[in-house]
């Protein structure tokens, strides 16, 4: 099963970009789904994640108000509308896949994890 992360680029502080991920297989129909981030020198940290109906989402402090995650399962993918970027938002942007229905914040609960795909915000 693979994850394939897209819509990454460089853009203006200000500026919205939409992340897609898509999924190989339509496997992650009950699974929680989520959205790291890794900016140059830091460790990866959690952004934004959904729960396998939908229904439930959280987000990082930093980004609440701004970021937007959703998901099709029919198209067996993942989105994350990101507005009002601010050059601290520049990371490698990476989909992961849960082990359980649930959100969390914990790397060790997502189980598979797309390659990123690179977000780049000039002040």
């Amino acid at each position: 099963v693979q994850l394939q992360a897209s819509g990454g680029g460089l853009v203006q502080a200000g500026a919205s970009l939409r992340l897609s991920c898509a999924a190989s297989k339509p496997t992650f129909s009950n699974n929680a789904l989520g959205w790291f981030r890794q900016a140059p020198g830091k460790e990866r940290e959690f952004v934004a994640a959904i729960a396998w109906k939908g229904g439930t989402t959280d987000y990082t402090d930093s980004v609440k108000g701004r970021f937007t995650i959703s998901r099709d399962n029919a198209k067996n993918t993942l989105y994350l509308q990101m507005n009002s970027l601010k050059p601290e938002d520049t990371a490698i942007y990476y989909c992961a896949a849960s082990m359980t229905s649930t959100t969390s914040r914990t790397r060790n609960t997502y189980r598979y994890w797309g390659k990123g795909t690179l977000v780049t915000v000039s002040s």
